[in-house]
């Protein structure tokens, strides 16, 4: 069998999800940011991605979430996260990190129905601390953080804004969880809806299940060999892997996904889509 590609995530949240797939001989694992796999499932450069779930609303082909493993919470985060100056239902513009889609969409879709602001959105290149749309927002050390920015990932924890700077912060799966009672998914495994190697990515999504669940069960070795080297501490990476998030998919898991894919159409951030799930 020819190997499948499968396109990660190389932050320390999709450890339990990936660690061990470069040993496996039916997969070949690929590493990008979580903004560029759906681009890279639809041109077909992989098989299978761990996609950000408000890309199986936009992508340019059909995609099929496959229901084997997922990064979600239900609950506190950490690593998404709402930084402002100002209280939440002030805000006018927030500069987003370009790394996520879905993070995006639910920091809107939350603003909006927590805070009753529709805030205007500017990308931010968060480790350059650049704005390509308002080069102003980072162009001395006053404006290297503008006055409200959402961060993704592992620099929430290596990188951080100034505390001092920032009196108003706001963990969206915590938000999530408050408004609607449900777990939030951020990303889960997808395909192309018309792959023609369908029976091998169900193969393939059989053994991505195996591997997760075989990695839940060492969590404290994974903390200890991977935490350092994201540079977190071990403590924090622990509780982060071991209890805050939530890897597989569930009944409740899906209703959330459902609801966010509805709430992201009513504020006109999406088309209205019916998710596709792949039943392996």
């Amino acid at each position: 069998m020819q190997k499948l590609r499968v396109g990660y995530v190389r932050y320390l949240n999709t450890v339990p999800l990936v660690e061990g797939l470069d040993a496996l001989r039916e997969i070949e694992a690929t590493a990008a940011v979580p903004a560029h796999l759906v681009g890279m499932l639809e041109r077909k450069e992989i098989d299978i991605g761990l996609v950000s779930v408000i890309d199986a609303a936009s992508a340019t082909v059909p995609l099929q979430l496959i229901p084997v493993g997922m990064i979600g919470c239900d609950g506190p985060t950490l690593t998404v996260r709402l930084f402002s100056t100002v209280p939440f239902a002030q805000l006018s513009r927030v500069y987003a990190d370009t790394d996520s889609h879905t993070s995006v969409i639910l920091c809107r879709v939350l603003l909006e129905k927590l805070f009753g602001v529709k805030p205007s959105v500017e990308p931010f290149h968060a480790r350059e601390r650049y704005s390509p749309t308002d080069p102003a927002a980072g162009a001395d050390l006053e404006t290297a953080w503008p006055p409200a920015v959402l961060l993704i990932g592992d620099k929430v924890i290596t990188d951080p804004p100034p505390a001092e700077r920032y009196t108003h912060q706001l963990d969206l799966g915590e938000a999530w969880k408050k408004l609607t009672g449900l777990p939030f998914v951020y990303a889960m495994w997808m395909c192309r809806k018309d792959d023609p190697r369908l029976e091998e990515i169900q193969t393939a999504a059989r053994v991505l299940d195996h591997q997760r669940r075989h990695n839940q069960t060492r969590i404290d070795w994974l903390v200890s060999h991977k935490a350092p080297q994201h540079r977190w501490p071990v403590d924090v990476a622990r509780r982060y892997l071991g209890e805050l998030l939530k890897y597989e998919v569930g009944a409740r898991e899906r209703e959330g996904c459902v609801l966010f894919m509805q709430y992201a159409a009513d504020i006109g951030a999406v088309k209205p889509v019916t998710l596709d799930f792949l039943e392996t």
